[in-house]
């Protein structure tokens, strides 16, 4: 059963938005997960009164700073110190003394936290490594990057500074221990600040911090799609050191990556790099240094991009088109040499033989992308064909520059072979055990079977991960309003408290002055009457709240104000004070003076003055 092509329009006008935030701002949401996107998108949108994604395109182009409220939505920054507090107790007790037991003392402990938010986790592994090693160590030996993407956040987690409510969770000798008071605010300990290194850094994009020994990124891999997650699981593999930590939120997990990473406690989502696994390492990415490194050498960024990326035959070439890097594998191949380094890419065989890769270049770097070419056959003179995959990547920096292509030859000549001469052998077999055809199509039917239950168990399990992250990514959007809900009804309170002082006030002034005192509101409503007013016409207040005023019964001839009263609520202009003769609440007569005032402007009402006139 199709979608809805409402559906289906809403989809890719979503689409539509998220390329347009890349491409202007360089953010990249495609690799969210739909679902929890689209539910915070919405949300803002209806702040602004937007329904559809294309007039909200329209706003954020004409609203610079709408991005950042955007962004604030999206991002959403739930965090606090030692938050699932047993499994920073498992990481305290197992993995902490584990990394300083086997870290040489003249080496830095690397941590890396991404996705820090606004700092509390950075500075809680600051806490945990002090705890162990004593602050005098951990201020010699340990250092710690805290990266995220949103920049507010960062500012936030510099400052150091966090209300007391932030600090609920920690231990009192932890609190005084660690923070010191600042105003009406607390401020973590100086010398540790010193060694937590805060940056903009986006894990889908950015390249990773390098020879880190524990990396905690908990609760942010569940905001992404299966494909982003494989790719920032792959990038936090390169950046651990070999048996190096990797520590996860309680509703993520790896899952079918045992060939990079062991576990080392399921229960508190810690696992631990595995000796020999992934890929090689050797390129250095460091977050201090992000900004000389770009400006060093771009050719040499080039090289060390190309040699990290694969183990095969292998050129670098620059934006310009330029050979910047030959590995040895690719000059045995292909018999180049260390002269053609610097030539342009075109006048090199290569570049068109055994096939046209500048076309796969150029493709690479518009679409940002890896262009995979397979079977491509080479035949030599005199020589067997040689079969390869190549593979052309795109060499993105952290600050978003495309700075050249890696081309990657992977040699799957024998691979072909084998293929081959095992097809020759299914043949052979299959001609001289026909008779063993039935038995085989029975256990392939089977096999089969078991791979559907297989699948549906895989498939059923990723659903079960995948409402999982859903229901955490909820709880944390509901903690969040749960917050913004607890501040609007402080500040209500306040209000609250506010009025009642101020009509408190009133009241007590208008029942301290002797005269009646009668304010009426837009509609000639009674809406106050004071104690003066009481005594003089012997009617209460709550008897005359809110009632007519000219169809109140009591010693005053109503009528004879009538005009007065309307002309100055009309107008918004005074009227001097009126005798008239009238009955007090004993029965006894009496000239009253009335003055009537307006009560703000025209039409918002007017105040009543009543006096007995003493010469009567």
């Amino acid at each position: 059963m199709s979608p809805p092509e409402d559906e289906i329009e809403d989809n890719g006008q979503l689409e539509e938005l998220l390329t347009f935030i890349r491409d202007s701002r360089g953010f990249d949401f495609t690799g969210y997960k739909r679902t929890s996107l689209a539910r915070r998108i919405r949300k803002r949108m209806q702040t602004v009164g937007f329904e559809r994604y294309p007039d909200y395109r329209d706003h954020l182009e004409s609203n610079a700073e709408e991005f950042q409220e955007l962004f604030n939505t999206v991002l959403i920054n739930v965090t606090s110190f030692f938050r699932d507090i047993e499994a920073w107790s498992f990481l305290q007790t197992a993995v902490v003394p584990d990394l300083v037991a086997k870290t040489d003392p003249a080496q830095e402990i690397r941590i890396w936290s991404a996705g820090c938010s606004s700092g509390q986790e950075a500075y809680t592994l600051a806490i945990a490594f002090a705890e162990h090693l004593g602050i005098e160590q951990a201020t010699k030996r340990v250092k710690i990057y805290g990266t995220d993407v949103d920049e507010e956040a960062l500012r936030e987690a510099r400052t150091g500074l966090y209300p007391a409510k932030a600090l609920e969770r920690l231990p009192e000798g932890m609190r005084t221990k660690y923070f010191e008071p600042s105003g009406e605010l607390f401020a973590f300990r100086r010398d540790l600040r010193r060694r937590v290194i805060f940056g903009r850094h986006d894990v889908t994009r950015d390249a990773p911090i390098s020879r880190v020994d524990l990396l905690a990124c908990r609760n942010t891999l569940m905001y992404f799609n299966v494909e982003a997650q494989v790719k920032i699981i792959e990038r936090f593999h390169f950046a651990l050191h070999e048996s190096g930590y990797l520590f996860l939120g309680k509703a993520e997990m790896l899952l079918s990556d045992s060939a990079r990473f062991d576990v080392a406690n399921m229960r508190h989502r810690v696992f631990r790099s595995r000796v020999g696994g992934g890929h090689p390492r050797g390129t250095r990415f460091d977050l201090a240094a992000g900004a000389d490194l770009r400006d060093a050498n771009r050719r040499r960024l080039v090289t060390d991009l190309a040699l990290a990326s694969a183990p095969d035959a292998m050129l670098g070439v620059d934006s310009d088109g330029t050979v910047a890097m030959v590995n040895g594998a690719a000059r045995l191949q292909f018999g180049l040499s260390s002269h053609d380094v610097g030539r342009p890419f075109h006048e090199l065989e290569v570049s068109y033989r055994p096939t046209e890769l500048r076309s796969a270049i150029d493709q690479a770097h518009a679409e940002r992308r890896s262009v995979r070419l397979t079977a491509v056959q080479s035949r030599q003179p005199g020589d067997d064909a040689q079969h390869f995959d190549i593979i052309v990547r795109p060499l993105i920096t952290s600050d978003g520059e495309d700075v050249g292509a890696a081309i990657t030859f992977v040699d799957t000549t024998e691979a072909t072979r084998l293929q081959r001469e095992i097809k020759r052998a299914q043949e052979n077999l299959a001609t001289a055990y026909a008779e063993l055809q039935s038995t085989n199509a029975e256990l392939e039917t089977v096999n089969e079977e078991l791979q559907s239950s297989i699948e549906e168990l895989e498939t059923t399990n990723e659903e079960l991960q995948s409402t999982n992250e859903e229901l955490e990514t909820t709880n944390e959007e509901l903690q969040s309003g749960n917050e913004e809900l607890e501040t609007m009804n402080e500040e209500m309170r306040i209000r609250t408290a506010e009025l009642d002082e101020t009509r408190t006030f009133f009241e007590g002034v208008l029942s301290s002055v002797e005269a009646g005192v009668v304010v009426l509101d837009g509609q000639l409503q009674v809406r106050s009457w004071n104690r003066g007013a009481e005594e003089l016409w012997g009617l209460r207040a709550d008897e005359v709240f809110r009632e007519d005023f000219f169809k109140l019964d009591f010693g005053l001839p109503t009528d004879v104000l009538r005009e007065r009263v309307r002309t100055s609520n009309d107008t918004g202009e005074r009227s001097g004070p009126l005798k008239i003769d009238a009955v007090n609440r004993k029965g006894r007569p009496l000239v009253c003076r009335v003055s009537c005032s307006p009560l703000h402007g025209p039409g918002e009402g007017v105040v009543l003055l009543m006096e007995q006139d003493r010469k009567s």
